[in-house]
């Protein structure tokens, strides 16, 4: 798709559509006022006909103007003119893009910069429009005989004041990389796994890296993590034909001494549950257990197309979970890299035996913050549902910047509690802990799980097992969580840091 800013006024713009908004009194947008006044007041005339109330999210296109330049008129309704908030925002959006997707429309100028959003400005909106209208358009086509009907939609034109040109091209430049980052995870994803296996998430890895002046990449064999001693994440792989990898990536977008954000991943390319097997029901699914991976590489290569001024640290501890002869049994003990061991009480909470090696793996480069995502609980889910990502963490000012980090990019989440009562039910008695609490609290025992892991540094974690994809009709990955993980790059960005 061609995204491009557009500053010239509204009846000089070559496009097939032009996308205005209707507040819910039926109040034309500015840009809708003005294309109004011009065509006769045809779309005064449809309102009072009441064929739009100006509900947010409600469409309405005008597929002919007569005695005008313009050939198409997409009417949204916006809602309330001053209670206009972020995630209303998007949804308009995404109700704009789904309507003119089913349409032979190639090309479109959307006006809905000059909508009022709270708390919002001129960049952020851009951002917006950009990263919406490519997610809704995203369609999977890789392991299709024949392409699903596209859409014939080419060219966007946002459409700006001059005084806001500069925040616009801002606006577009982020917009852009994110919605490049989001498609990269979404498309990983979406692969199944015997395609999309540790050594082709490997290679995938090492091609961003190829493209990208400021990352490099290594990749860790199993021999490598067995001399390391990472006797917890090996001991996950060995029930798979597969070879485990431990993919790490490195932008050096910073100064030389400054100290690295490391984002660690968790790629379970697939997830069979092990002995512990999982309900056929639904297992095909479990190709998304590599979502959190997948979301540090398109992150990586948002922040390198954004050339953030930061140092960033990419891992991603990738595997399978299988049954095999010589896969995890429970009551196996382990040995992990930072010398504790792990009773394994339940061989399905595999996720968080390669995480914690990985998380022992990042004290190396000497962190500032140290954030992981993985699907990690299906208790997450329980809990919080398919809205908010889990977040628990040990540093306040990390987890506040998150959570501000997510109300900016409407990616949410919600902090749970870490308390030390919790750790008793990880409490082992043949090992330093269980890697099981019981069926309660499970989204936070597995995080006081982790957090034996990371005592040495700033550390939040993100359980997005409710998150990253779709499930039912409109299966599908959703590229969370990186456009959170993108604004606080950003944010700590423009901090200096």
């Amino acid at each position: 798709m061609d995204y491009s800013i557009e500053t010239s006024p509204l009846d000089k713009q070559q496009t097939d559509c032009i996308i205005v908004g209707i507040y819910e009194n039926q109040q034309l947008s500015p840009s809708a006022t003005s294309i109004d006044e011009q065509i006769q007041q045809i779309i005064t005339q449809l309102i009072e006909r009441g064929d739009i109330k100006g509900k947010n999210s409600e469409t309405l296109l005008i597929n002919y103007i007569p005695d005008s330049t313009i050939d198409r008129i997409l009417l949204v309704g916006l809602g309330e003119k001053d209670k206009i908030t972020p995630k209303l925002y998007r949804k308009a959006l995404a109700s704009v893009i789904s309507t003119i997707k089913a349409t032979k429309i190639k090309s479109a100028c959307c006006t809905l910069i000059d909508i009022d959003v709270l708390n919002s400005d001129t960049q952020w909106k851009t951002r917006q429009i950009v990263e919406v209208f490519n997610d809704v358009l995203y369609q999977y086509q890789e392991t299709k005989s024949s392409e699903d009907s596209k859409t014939e939609l080419n060219n966007i034109q946002i459409h700006v004041v001059a005084e806001t040109n500069t925040q616009a091209k801002q606006g577009l430049q982020q917009g852009l990389a994110i919605a490049n980052g989001i498609e990269l995870t979404k498309l990983l994803s979406d692969l199944p796994g015997n395609i999309c296996t540790p050594s082709y998430l490997a290679k995938r890895a090492s091609t961003l890296a190829d493209n990208a002046d400021k990352i490099s990449v290594e990749i860790l064999e199993e021999s490598d993590m067995e001399a390391l001693g990472m006797g917890s994440f090996l001991s996950v792989s060995r029930g798979s034909r597969q070879p485990a990898k431990l993919i790490v990536l490195n932008y050096q977008g910073g100064t030389k001494d400054s100290k690295p954000i490391v984002i660690v991943g968790k790629g379970l390319t697939f997830d069979a549950g092990g002995i512990s097997l999982k309900p056929g029901a639904g297992m095909d699914e479990m190709k998304y257990d590599m979502c959190g991976g997948a979301s540090v590489l398109g992150t990586l290569q948002a922040a390198a197309e954004m050339d953030l001024k930061i140092n960033i640290v990419g891992i991603v501890p990738s595997s399978e979970n299988m049954p095999d002869g010589d896969a995890n049994k429970p009551g196996d003990v382990l040995t992990s890299m930072s010398g504790l061991t792990i009773e394994v009480l339940n061989t399905d909470a595999e996720g968080r035996l390669i995480l914690c090696d990985a998380l022992t793996y990042a004290k190396k480069f000497n962190p500032d913050v140290v954030i992981d995502l993985a699907t990690l609980t299906g208790a997450c889910l329980v809990a919080l549902g398919r809205v908010p990502s889990g977040l628990l963490g040990n540093d306040d000012d990390l987890c506040n910047d998150l959570i501000k980090a997510g109300e900016t990019a409407c990616d949410s989440i919600w902090r749970l509690p870490l308390w030390e009562e919790y750790h008793e039910q990880l409490k082992s008695n043949f090992a330093d802990l269980a890697n099981i609490g019981g069926r309660d609290a499970g989204t936070i025992t597995a995080a006081c799980f982790l957090s034996r892991f990371t005592e040495d540094y700033r550390w939040a974690h993100l359980d997005i097992a409710g998150t990253a994809w779709r499930t039912g009709a409109n299966k599908g990955a959703t590229g969370r969580p990186v456009p959170l993980l993108s604004q606080y790059l950003i944010d700590r960005a423009n901090a200096g840091s």
